[in-house]
């Protein structure tokens, strides 16, 4: 939350549920549950994540690609989409054999203004494929959250990595 005062019962019951909401996307990227991960999506998404650049200190601003820029994913709902048919064609070779992952979400803040929540959490993945492959991708998210129905669903989300340089083969994965 980010009131540092004591929280009331409706701000821990708020923080609880959009964590258990994380904690089942992380469940369901890692089952390779891809169909059910992108309902979690509205269809009005943006799925973005900026080049980072190394800068000196008081150059910080630039430090990540802006909107319209060169970036690692800008992305729709409907590219999601197209992503997941195309891994279940066979044809996919960067995951076939698919990658095994485990999705760690931390430090989840709330920003809740009416129906949507502005929610930060930092991300840590893990992903393993074929006998060597190992790649760690650590990070913070920035998603736009909404209230529909009884539930959530994502309509925006930023993906900042901590590394500028991405030593893996590919990025196949989702975030």
């Amino acid at each position: 939350m980010s009131d540092q005062s004591k929280p009331t019962i409706d701000q821990i019951l708020l923080q609880w549920e959009v964590e258990q909401f994380l904690y089942h996307e992380a469940d369901l990227l890692d089952s390779r549950r891809f169909d059910e991960w992108l309902e979690l999506f509205t269809d009005d998404l943006h799925y973005w994540m900026p080049l980072r650049f190394n800068r000196a200190g008081h150059e910080e601003a630039a430090e990540e690609s802006g909107r319209g820029e060169l970036s690692l994913f800008d992305d729709n709902k409907a590219f999601l989409a197209a992503r997941i048919r195309r891994l279940r064609t066979g044809r996919a070779w960067a995951e076939d054999p698919p990658s095994r992952t485990r999705h760690l979400v931390s430090n989840v803040t709330i920003d809740a203004a009416g129906f949507e929540l502005n929610v930060s959490s930092n991300f840590l993945i893990y992903r393993n494929r074929l006998e060597g492959e190992v790649d760690l991708y650590a990070g913070m998210r920035r998603d736009l959250i909404r209230r529909v129905g009884s539930g959530f669903r994502i309509a925006k989300r930023k993906i900042v990595l901590d590394q500028n340089v991405l030593l893996s083969k590919n990025l196949s994965i989702f975030f």
